[in-house]
């Protein structure tokens, strides 16, 4: 399983679009096994969730998320967990023992700090 962490400054954000990078944790066996940053290409409409989706990621973790988003990573099998706050590879430990729940914290208005 591939778990992505919007991350900034080494703790999740608040608004997965407006995020510096990705954390990429891959999982085997409630493992993490490998992870990686990637730069985050650009916040444009529909654009990051596809492109996750697209490179693998099975689970999406952030404080915030518009619902645009949230809905394209729904019809992409991608789980999305909201609400986070933490380093991004405890918050995957965390995920991986069942520990962490999304508080459902959906982005209203696109504001840089939602």
């Amino acid at each position: 399983m591939k778990i992505a962490v919007a991350s900034d400054n080494g703790m999740a954000t608040d608004h997965f679009g407006h995020c510096k990078e990705f954390m990429i944790f891959d999982t085997e066996n409630n493992q993490i096994i490998k992870s990686e940053s990637i730069p985050n290409p650009g916040h444009k409409p529909g654009f990051l969730p596809n492109y996750l989706a697209d490179n693998g990621v099975n689970v999406i973790i952030s404080g915030g998320m518009g619902q645009g988003a949230v809905d394209i990573f729904n019809s992409r099998n991608v789980e999305v967990i909201l609400g986070a706050t933490g380093k991004p590879e405890k918050l995957v430990e965390d995920y991986l023992k069942g520990l962490l729940e999304s508080t459902g914290s959906i982005c209203h208005q696109h504001r840089n700090n939602c």
